[in-house]
């Protein structure tokens, strides 16, 4: 029998007998949540604190056992382990000159958050404001500052700004590299502002990023929320469950339906199912559901439950250009090679929990504009003290730094499509990197910048060249710089936007986060950005769990 014609039956209990004669595990929950990553491990914390909600947190991965997740830089293992790591892979693509990047995505307890690089960042407050001005009512920043510091554990204690007694801990860098301060000092050279707290009053400045860490240890969103509830008698929380689709009676989601280890599994929603399978996995779980646009859904054989052409549509991702600097002072280039300087780091963090181990993506950051007449900053630094071809790959065998910097708010929009209708295919991922002037205007200007602040004192004295893009491409030369951009630049990870929230013909959920024209159905995740966050999407996407489970209390008392 297909999947779509169960739920014609009228009688429920031959369903339960269908379903139990094909050998399938059964389970009824009040809420199914979908996917234990940033949001979703919230969602499970929230709604499972109340005893009579019994809740099911369904995640594709495993348990987050590998002590790689733990330590801070294990960053660097996790995001090329498979067991980890969804592994995706962008279609080539014609902004990069036909170029396939490798998309990293978190498949385990705490999702993307177990294998990020840690840095915590909110977004400016008027990227929020924008939000609201598109018609989400409730979502401006005065709604989600609040939720930002309920979740937050700021190391400094709370205030009107940070949050203090959250589960989620953030702190500063326990790194400090000769030729990070050094960078800082040039930008200040060049005229702009030290910022001791980006996260605070303004966002704009140069200073240090904060990180989602605890005692030099990794605090995803598993360990800070999970960990508390998991022993709760009303929560279950599957690992290893392969979603294939949503179970739909008419108008109503009822279920999700996957394999577990190769069986069968259903799994029944009293209340309400929310998808929380991020920016990749929830549009793709909705198409092979029956609801997406009809031409895509056609192309696979996929019956059409309900169409909203905007199911994996506006992904909006950052593209983070890499400038490299050859220097005169140690970097984690050459520290960290040989067994014996191996050896010492791995006894400075058993001893202090601190060294090279506890070190996030990026350590120096600046948030600036690449435009006088802007009113905030169009791009972001991320400062390394280390160097690669790639993010992905070994170190290079010189001392060198990275300013990678990236446009926070691009124009350019991809999308997300079917590559079959079987759930274990990865989807194809098109994301449309610099198709618009602005973009491309934009991200040769922060390569200008990064040079620029490279030229003053103190950093100057350190750096014995441009290693890329190399002097032969002048600032004058446009063409080149974007050239260059084009060849190797990479994503910075943080895909959003294909289930955009509002009431446009393309929006995908409502500012209650429902999917337009299902009943019981939510999405809450970083997909649900009507526009992409000016800066890492991580805090965003624990404040969206936050907000969800808000929403499904309201609804649920109502």
């Amino acid at each position: 029998m297909p999947w779509h014609e169960i739920s014609e039956y009228d009688d429920k209990r031959d369903v339960k007998s269908h379903f139990l004669a094909n050998g399938y595990d059964l389970a009824e929950f009040d809420v199914v949540i979908v996917g234990a990553g940033s949001a979703g491990c919230v969602l499970a914390n929230r709604l499972s604190a109340d005893p009579a909600v019994s809740v099911a947190l369904v995640e594709a991965g495993g348990r987050d056992l590998s002590p790689w997740i733990h330590v801070p830089v294990g960053y660097f293992k996790t995001i090329k382990d498979p067991a980890l790591n969804w592994m995706y892979r962008t279609q080539p693509d014609p902004g990069l000159n036909g170029r396939a990047l490798n998309w990293p995505r978190g498949k385990t307890l705490g999702g993307s958050s177990s294998i990020n690089g840690l840095l915590y960042v909110r977004g400016q407050p008027q990227d929020y404001d924008r939000w609201r001005q598109m018609g989400n009512v409730g979502w401006g920043w005065d709604d989600v500052a609040p939720l930002f510091r309920r979740s937050e554990a700021w190391e400094d204690g709370g205030d009107d700004l940070r949050g203090g007694d959250g589960e989620l801990t953030v702190s500063r860098s326990r790194q400090s590299w000769r030729v990070v301060d050094a960078w800082v000092e040039a930008a200040k050279a060049e005229g702009f502002a030290f910022n001791p707290d980006y996260n605070g009053e303004s966002q704009e400045g140069v200073g240090y990023f904060q990180l989602t860490a605890r005692n030099g240890l990794r605090c995803s969103s598993a360990k800070a929320f999970l960990g508390p509830a998991r022993r709760r008698p009303n929560l279950k929380i599957y690992t290893h469950v392969e979603i294939h689709d949503i179970e739909l009676d008419g108008p109503r989601a009822v279920a999700v339906r996957g394999r577990r280890h190769g069986s069968p599994l259903r799994i029944g929603a009293r209340g309400e199912i929310v998808l929380s399978a991020g920016a990749i996995g929830s549009p793709q779980i909705l198409m092979l559901s029956g609801i997406g646009a009809g031409t895509e859904l056609g192309r696979h054989g996929i019956q059409v439950r309900h169409e909203i052409d905007g199911v994996g549509k506006n992904l909006q991702d950052h593209l983070q250009a890499r400038p490299i600097y050859r220097c005169t002072t140690p970097t984690i280039n050459t520290r960290t090679r040989g067994l014996f300087n191996q050896a010492r780091i791995g006894f400075e963090y058993m001893l202090n929990r601190s060294g090279p181990l506890t070190l996030a993506a990026s350590l120096g950051t600046g948030f600036l504009k690449t435009r006088p007449d802007l009113e905030t900053p169009d791009i972001q630094f991320h400062i390394q003290p280390f160097s690669a071809n790639n993010p992905t790959t070994d170190t290079d065998d010189f001392d060198a730094f990275t300013a990678s910097v990236l446009q926070l708010r691009p124009e350019s929009a991809g999308e997300i499509r079917l590559n079959s209708a079987q759930a274990g295919d990865p989807p194809l991922i098109h994301p449309n990197y610099l198709a618009t002037p602005l973009d491309q205007q934009t991200i040769v200007e922060g390569i200008r910048m990064a040079r620029r602040i490279c030229r003053q004192s103190p950093v100057r004295e350190l750096i014995v060249e441009e290693h890329a893009p190399g002097a032969p491409v002048a600032d004058e030369d446009f063409d080149g710089l974007l050239d260059w951009a084009r060849n190797t630049a990479t994503t910075i990870y943080h895909p959003t936007g294909t289930c955009k929230m509002g009431a446009d013909a393309m929006a995908v959920v409502d500012d209650r986060l429902r999917v337009h024209g299902i009943e019981r159905l939510r999405v809450a995740d970083a997909s649900i950005m009507p526009s992409i966050v000016s800066g890492n999407t991580n805090a965003p996407a624990i404040m969206i769990g936050e907000k969800a489970s808000d929403l499904v209390r309201e609804d649920m008392r109502a």
